[in-house]
């Protein structure tokens, strides 16, 4: 998991869809490390009105889902 791995959570830490980035030790410049983690796994770009509004783990996930969806339906047309 990219969130896991850029900030360094130790196993056995819960990481859940509700967990919040910053109570996983993440500062400003973590959250924007995992955007680009995030935009280079899923081949996405992320507008930073939208970064800004990532604290949890199931916001990437909603952007992610958003973005990657919106993404193949612009291919596809």
């Amino acid at each position: 998991m990219i969130v896991k791995k850029q900030l360094a959570v130790p196993d056995g830490t819960p990481v859940t869809a509700e967990s919040k980035f910053s109570e996983l030790g993440a500062d400003s410049l973590d959250t924007v490390e995992i955007v680009m983690g995030l935009e280079e796994e899923f081949n996405i770009t992320v507008d930073e009105t939208s970064a800004q509004d990532i604290a949890t783990v199931q916001d990437a996930a909603d952007l992610i889902e958003k973005l990657v969806t919106e993404k193949t339906a612009f291919c596809v047309v």
